[in-house]
């Protein structure tokens, strides 16, 4: 397991690189601009540091320039991630002190491997390692989930959030689940009348109609009123809406932030 600081602004881009990092089995450090991010690099000395180009006060580049100009902090890893995409671009970030870059919008499958190819060896055969028994834990997982799930099952994401979405895709896929998404209440009832989902899972406070109006309208379905629907979501309101939606027919109500493992523990539950 390695230490990674992660230096990103934009709170959706850097809740999914620390998501997929932890989900990896990696500690993630978070800094929201580049001087908070110089300081957290100085106070813990992490494994590897990835930093954002476009940054409050403190730019990226001017990161990398502190950053390498300290011999005690110049051998850690540097990695920006950006979506810039001119011509010449790459060879200003190496010239300007990065090791590397990722592009943008991230790639949840690619993320983390093209991350850890960064890591100074010993952190990176302590990574191979993990990774050799995540592989073999994983394998023995699906195939308890596709047992217990009676197959190979089937579940409706519904969140206008795109970062929840891949959040929810990059979870359950790996372990053998086919997730279908909506961005929205209305897409998800139109899918919904081409396929019946072994599960749904919705936030609640969504642009349009809520999920609440949503758990509605499939209750009211004689054809979708048996599908086990759990409603993910980071609402502020909590007991209220626990309360209200599972009266309204939802099994599960579940806080987000939710690590992996226990969200795919609560899916299986359901699909029992």
């Amino acid at each position: 397991m390695a230490r990674i600081l992660v230096i990103e602004d934009n709170p959706t881009n850097l809740e999914l690189m620390t998501y997929l990092l932890k989900a990896y089995g990696h500690e993630a450090l978070t800094a929201m601009d580049g001087g908070e991010g110089i300081e957290e690099v100085r106070r813990t000395m992490p494994d590897l540091v990835i930093c954002d180009i476009q940054l409050p006060t403190v730019s990226g580049l001017e990161v990398a320039a502190q950053l390498k100009a300290d011999p005690a902090l110049r051998p850690i890893p540097l990695i920006a991630v950006t979506a810039l995409a001119m011509v010449g671009d790459r060879d200003k970030l190496l010239a300007g002190g990065f090791d590397g870059y990722i592009s943008k919008p991230i790639d949840p499958e690619k993320f983390v491997p093209n991350v850890e190819a960064y890591l100074r060896s010993p952190e990176r055969e302590s990574a191979s390692a993990r990774l050799s028994t995540t592989t073999t834990t994983t394998t023995t997982t699906t195939t308890t989930t596709a047992a217990a799930a009676g197959g190979r099952a089937t579940i409706l994401a519904v969140d206008d959030s795109q970062a929840n979405l891949l959040l929810i895709k990059s979870t359950l896929e790996p372990l053998g689940y086919c997730v279908l998404q909506a961005e929205s209440s209305a897409k998800a009832f139109s899918l919904l009348q081409d396929y019946l989902p072994d599960l749904i899972v919705s936030d609640i406070h969504m642009r349009g109609e809520s999920g609440f109006d949503f758990i509605k309208r499939v209750k009211s379905d004689a054809r979708l009123k048996n599908i086990p629907f759990i409603f993910l979501s980071a609402t502020v309101w909590k007991r209220r809406d626990e309360l209200d939606g599972l009266a309204l027919g939802a099994v599960k109500f579940i806080l987000r932030p939710i690590e992996p493992e226990a969200l795919i523990k609560e899916i299986e539950e359901c699909l029992k």
